[in-house]
């Protein structure tokens, strides 16, 4: 089944809410965080195992960029201490009926990797949400295997697959993972 992915309708909770902790702050995505975000973006080994692998590229990036502010729930990443923009991630396709939304088009930069942003991004997005849905869910792309490993760290199980079209890109094979309130352990 092809799905569109969604931005957030009006019903909702406040999906671009300041959140920080210890590591990271973030802060909704503004039209003027464009070449910020770009100059993180624009590296292709961020994309090398994503579906959508060719957003080093400028134009491509616009089209995400686009998708994201009009998503209604779209962060940008800062280092807490430095300020230094570390990537971007937000929340879409929020269901107040099934309370359930999904925390996705998640990137940080490679200068950023295996020193625990990801992680602290994704507990502070779950731990935000989970005070209005039962469960968070994510589309991981089929070949990125990074991301899957990083998803399963967080104890998110694996609940199917879908072929997803991202905002302005073709749609690609992903799958979807899940994370119950009352099996959040926090991590």
């Amino acid at each position: 089944m092809k799905k569109e992915m969604q931005p957030i309708n009006n019903n909702h909770p406040d999906l671009q809410a300041i959140l920080e902790n210890e590591l990271v702050k973030l802060v909704p995505l503004q039209d003027l965080d464009f070449e910020r975000l770009y100059a993180v973006a624009s590296d292709p080994l961020i994309w090398e195992q994503h579906p959508n692998k060719d957003r080093y590229k400028r134009a491509v990036f616009e089209s995400f960029f686009k998708g994201a502010m009009e998503s209604g729930g779209a962060y940008l990443i800062l280092d807490k201490d430095s300020e230094e923009v570390v990537g971007s991630s937000r929340y879409y396709d929020f269901d107040a009926e099934k309370k359930h939304v999904f925390i996705g088009y998640t990137f940080v930069g490679r200068k950023f990797w295996g020193q625990g942003y990801n992680p602290s991004v994704k507990k502070l997005m779950i731990d935000y949400a989970f005070q209005f849905v039962d469960q968070v869910l994510f589309h991981i792309g089929s070949q990125n295997i990074r991301s899957q490993k990083a998803i399963a760290n967080l104890n998110a199980v694996k609940i199917g697959e879908e072929e997803i079209a991202y905002y302005g890109e073709a749609s690609k094979l992903n799958f979807v993972y899940q994370i119950s309130k009352a099996d959040w352990t926090g991590i």
